[in-house]
This record gives structure tokens, C-alpha cells and sequence, in this order.
């Protein structure tokens, strides 16, 4: 062989040598990209199931604060029922006022005629139907 020849090896060898030399970075570079985007992906997953998990917490509370607040509701509405309003007041020794009486703020006048307000008498139980007592309810002359 002669000197051109074996330098022309020489160069070719080394040519080779050198494209497998900047291969190797590139297939580092690449699968190390891989890695990381499949590691991105787990992570993200993994966040998307844990908020999954958050918001079906969040709406079995939701749930059972609706409920909450409709049981509360029908007490309120239970409560504020006229004949319910009635039954406390009388409970508690109030008297239905009558009529209303005004006074204009123009000129201080009275319109209608002021009257105290009174009790009636609490409706009278039949011997018959109970003995005394049997109500269990005490009468509002007796709670002063």
C-alpha cells in the first residue's frame, strides 16, 4: 500500500470514529429527554388524581351542607308557621295588640283611637273531655 493509501485509511478511520463520537451525546440527549417528559407526565397524573380525590371530597361536603341547610330551613320555616308565632307568644303571656293606631310625623297628630291591648281568658277545657290538669299546659297567669 502506499503512503496516500494508509493516510486515506487513517482518515477514514478517524472519520468514523469521530460520527460515533457526536452520536453518543445526541442518543444521551434524546433519552434523557424521554425520561424526563415520561417523569413530567407521572408527576402530572399523579396531580390530576390527587385533584380528582379533592374534588369528590369537596362535593360529599357540599352535599351535606346543602342537607344541613335545607333541615335548617324547615325548622326556620316550621318556626315562623302564624299558628307556631301564635302558640309562642301566648306562651310567653303576649296579647294580639287590635287595632292599629298611626301618628304622622308631619304634624304629630294621633290617627284612630290608642286602646291597651287585653287578654282573653284561655279557652275553657269541658269537665267531661279532662280532669284538671290534664292539658299539662300551664295557664299564663300562672308563669308571672
Amino acid at each position: 500500500m502506499s503512503g496516500a493509501a494508509r493516510t486515506m485509511t487513517r482518515i477514514r478511520l478517524a472519520a468514523h470514529q469521530a460520527k460515533g463520537a457526536t452520536r453518543t451525546p445526541f442518543v444521551l440527549l434524546v433519552v434523557g429527554l424521554l425520561g424526563g417528559g415520561l417523569l413530567s407526565l407521572l408527576l402530572l397524573n399523579t396531580a390530576l388524581n390527587q385533584g380528582s380525590f379533592e374534588l369528590g371530597r369537596l362535593q360529599k361536603r357540599q352535599d351535606q351542607l346543602t342537607d344541613d341547610r335545607e333541615a335548617l330551613q324547615r325548622e326556620l320555616d316550621a318556626k315562623a308557621a302564624p299558628g307556631e308565632l301564635a302558640r309562642r307568644a301566648q306562651e310567653l303571656g303576649l296579647v294580639p295588640g287590635g287595632s292599629p293606631v298611626f301618628i304622622d310625623p308631619a304634624t304629630g297628630r294621633v290617627l284612630g283611637v290608642p286602646k291597651p291591648a287585653t287578654s282573653k281568658p284561655p279557652p275553657e277545657v269541658p269537665a267531661t273531655a279532662a280532669g284538671p290538669g290534664a292539658s299539662g299546659a300551664t295557664p299564663p297567669e300562672a308563669t308571672r
